[in-house]
């Protein structure tokens, strides 16, 4: 029987990667915080999974100050990072005798997914973009700990890859990538295994958030992306109701199919779900015609050794209709206006002559609330490459999203253009004809929105799987 202390962070990091039961598999019994008094178990060896900082540190000495006060038979110690010197020694000091084994595993980062990681530095995009932090040592810092983390995730995929970014030499993404290419080289030649480790044939491609925009706006119809945007699911847990109960699920890497079916257009989603459900239940001959959700909580009772299977599949269904039914409500009509503007053309491949006229039906339609009028206002200035400051006043004004105007003005933070010196002159036209001073009660519109707002759920965003080999 063994025991692991882990601190905050390696706490959340092995809540990503496994469950109480994989490690009670391992031999592991009892979890503990490094930070917080415990009672000695003498017989027992730690491992100590822990950051290398100082208040991490000190709860690792603080556990082995005397031979006859330990409070435990050794200590195996596994740092996510880097330890430097100065706690090293200090450990060398204070209780090296207590110590087995002491290694850097270099995992400073979360797997979120098995193909998505986060560094879970939540200050970071405040600290790199805020200009009031522009010249910091809090922005210095914060990049220097995202490129070791960057470095950590490349050694635990034993890469040693060349580090692409854009050529702009004053921006986050550059001076990342600088970063991580000379902590890359100072980690193979220090590195226990490789030495000098020569370059692997990977690419590790470094973009900031301005670098494509367009996609942080639009409705996405796959599932996962469409889930997120559309219902409140907090901390990937979904909240739905069966036989009369509220209930949750947790939408994660061991639910098989989740994993299968998120990057999916809804489409073929519902059609899969639904074909699974059918195979179920023809098996028994349980249910006939259409399947319901009623209908399915039936099936478990007279199926129970399918109940796990059948939850699973009721969950994702769930989640499917009620994203298709915030879909058919309003966003349906949004996303060809979206797909209008981000692309450039129409549904016939047509080019978009005047983004305005395209955007006016979704500002006009009383239906669409503040924040997707605000994400076609973004798509239609990122389609122009930037409008006037008067255009954007007189947007902002008669739409009535002056308090929520800052979600379209700090968009130039990320250096994409917002204000632009080019000056459209129809665009007062247009205003003052299709939309309403804040004093007036009507909309006057003398434009055919129904040819604006076309039902089309076959297009969708070419962006988002571009960008998730980025992610």
């Amino acid at each position: 029987m063994r025991v692991i202390l882990l601190d905050d962070y390696t706490t959340k990091l092995l809540s990503q990667c496994c469950k109480m039961t994989d490690l009670l598999a391992e031999g592991i019994t009892v979890v503990e915080d490094v930070y917080k008094n415990r009672e000695p178990v003498p017989h027992m060896k730690a491992i100590y999974f822990i950051t290398p900082t100082k208040k991490s540190v000190d709860g690792l000495i603080d556990d082995f100050i005397s031979k006859s006060s330990s409070r435990y038979k050794a200590a195996y110690v596994y740092f996510t990072d880097t330890c430097p010197d100065n706690l090293f020694n200090k450990i060398k000091a204070s209780c090296a005798r207590s110590i087995r084994r002491c290694k850097e595993i270099s995992i400073s980062f979360f797997p979120y997914e098995s193909q998505v990681f986060t560094l879970n530095v939540p200050d970071a995009f405040y600290c790199c973009y805020s200009p009031t932090l522009e010249h910091s040592k809090d922005k210095d810092a914060v990049m220097e700990a995202m490129a070791e983390q960057i470095v950590t995730l490349c050694a635990t995929l034993e890469e040693n890859p060349g580090v692409r970014c854009k050529s702009t030499p004053s921006d986050n993404a550059s001076r990342l990538a600088q970063l991580v290419e000379k902590k890359l080289e100072n980690y193979y030649k220090t590195d226990e295994q490789s030495q000098i480790k020569a370059k692997t044939h990977s690419q590790l491609i470094i973009i900031d958030r301005g670098f494509d925009p367009v996609s942080t706006v639009l409705h996405e119809l796959t599932f996962q992306a469409m889930a997120y945007d559309l219902l409140p699911i907090e901390n990937d847990t979904y909240k739905y109701k069966a036989d009369g109960k509220e209930k949750e699920a947790i939408l994660e890497e061991d639910d098989e199919l989740w994993v299968k079916m998120r990057h999916k257009h809804i489409a073929d989603v519902l059609e899969e779900i639904s074909q699974l459900l059918k195979e179920v239940s023809s098996k028994k001959k349980a249910t006939e015609g259409k399947l319901t959700l009623s209908g399915l909580a039936h099936l478990m009772k007279k199926m129970p050794q399918y109940r796990k299977e059948i939850t699973r599949q009721v969950v994702h269904l769930n989640i499917a209709e009620d994203c298709m039914s915030k879909f058919k409500a309003n966003i349906e009509r949004l996303c060809k206006t979206e797909q209008d503007l981000a692309l450039g053309t129409d549904a016939e491949g047509q080019k978009v002559k005047d983004s305005m006229r395209v955007l006016l039906p979704v500002l006009l339609n009383k239906s669409n609330d503040s924040y997707d009028k605000i994400r076609a206002i973004l798509l239609y200035i990122f389609s122009t490459d930037g409008t006037t400051q008067e255009n954007l006043d007189k947007l902002i004004q008669n739409v009535q999203i002056e308090s929520d105007s800052d979600m379209i003005r700090n968009w130039e933070y990320l250096h994409v253009p917002i204000i632009s010196s080019v000056r459209f002159f129809f665009f007062h036209f247009l205003l003052s004809k299709h939309l309403p001073t804040t004093s007036s009660n009507s909309y006057i519109s003398s434009i055919d929105q129904g040819s604006f707002l076309e039902a089309s759920i076959t297009r969708c965003s070419c962006f988002h799987d571009v960008f998730e080999q980025f992610t």
